[in-house]
């Protein structure tokens, strides 16, 4: 299918604004957190209005994770609850660049969200947000009962980067033999050590994402080239998938990580767990958080709702429709 004509348009002219200002990889990371989060209120939709909570979580070395827990509408106690992850490559995004996407999961699946602002990088390297991530979750699963949330009934997710930490977080609970979450839902998700795919040479320039971007950004996260072979960074490295949560996949077709993103799939059922993988036709990269741009956002956002509710009453979810 070809590119969506209101996405073609976008990028046309975003495209066209790139030739005066500079890349976001020309950027310091303040610089494109800034303009990261001032786009999100030009290409993305309010959310449902739902309840909001702001909370700190404690990280291992001391601080306080900022939090935000979303109450869907019609959510029982004790509620089934997401834990989220936004994108970003690690370096940009927050609790405010992916407000209208967790709103509205939250609204669909009527069930809680719990968005998690770990630390970014250059400030914080590898494997900081995937600790971040692993004190949210032993948080959560510690003190969901007295937010009113059930403990037995959690899904981790996330886009991009967020999809990673997401099932880095079921390879750990494996390793540690801890439970699994009733799903795990991995939005476009970074699975590779390397990024050498077709897709990524096919798309690497001119689609949202581009190769220059994804490199600044893992050479600000990780450390050094080690790094890249460790799964909480490419689950793709991981030797043993087994024994994991099931997953939905959502990938978009022209995104350069839909390679690596069929690529997990594929691992991910030779191993035994049950796999899901829904792709968008004629979208790009991060198309959940651009509701402004196309209705698809909004009709994804529906639809993996569903699969979410779908999981927390029954253990596994059925394809979106």
């Amino acid at each position: 299918m070809p590119l969506h004509p209101d996405l073609d348009a976008f990028l046309e002219m975003a495209n066209l604004a790139s030739q005066s200002r500079r890349p976001m990889s020309e950027m310091t990371p303040d610089e494109a957190r800034a303009t990261y989060d001032a786009s999100t209120l030009a290409l993305d939709a309010p959310g449902a209005e739902i309840p909001v909570e702001a909370l700190h979580i404690p990280a291992r070395d001391g601080h306080a994770l900022p939090a935000r827990l979303y109450r869907g509408s019609d959510t029982a106690t004790p509620a089934p609850v997401l834990l989220y992850f936004h994108g970003g490559g690690y370096v940009v995004g927050g609790l405010d660049s992916h407000d209208s996407l967790c709103r509205d999961l939250a609204d669909a699946a009527q069930c809680a969200v719990l968005s998690i602002d770990y630390r970014l990088a250059p400030e914080h390297k590898f494997p900081t947000a995937f600790h971040d991530a692993e004190d949210a979750c032993a948080w959560l699963r510690a003190n969901a009962a007295s937010l009113g949330l059930d403990p037995e009934r959690i899904a981790i997710g996330g886009d991009s980067a967020g999809g990673t930490l997401a099932t880095a977080l079921c390879i750990a609970a494996r390793h540690a033999g801890t439970p699994q979450p009733r799903l795990q839902v991995l939005l476009y998700p970074c699975t590779s050590a390397h990024q050498d795919t077709a897709s990524h040479a096919r798309l690497a320039v001119g689609y949202l994402l581009e190769q220059r971007t994804l490199q600044w950004m893992f050479g600000h996260y990780l450390r050094h080239a080690d790094d890249r072979a460790d799964w909480r960074f490419a689950p793709l490295e991981a030797t043993d998938l087994g024994g994991l949560a099931p997953a939905l996949i959502v990938l978009a077709e022209f995104d350069p990580l839909v390679d690596e993103g069929h690529a997990y799939a594929r691992r991910l059922q030779a191993a035994g767990v049950t796999t899901q993988t829904v792709v968008w036709p004629g979208v790009v990269h991060d198309f959940a958080r651009l509701g402004n741009v196309v209705e698809e956002a909004a009709r994804m956002r529906a639809q993996v709702g569903r699969a979410i509710a779908e999981a927390f009453h029954h253990r596994e979810p059925s394809t979106p429709s």
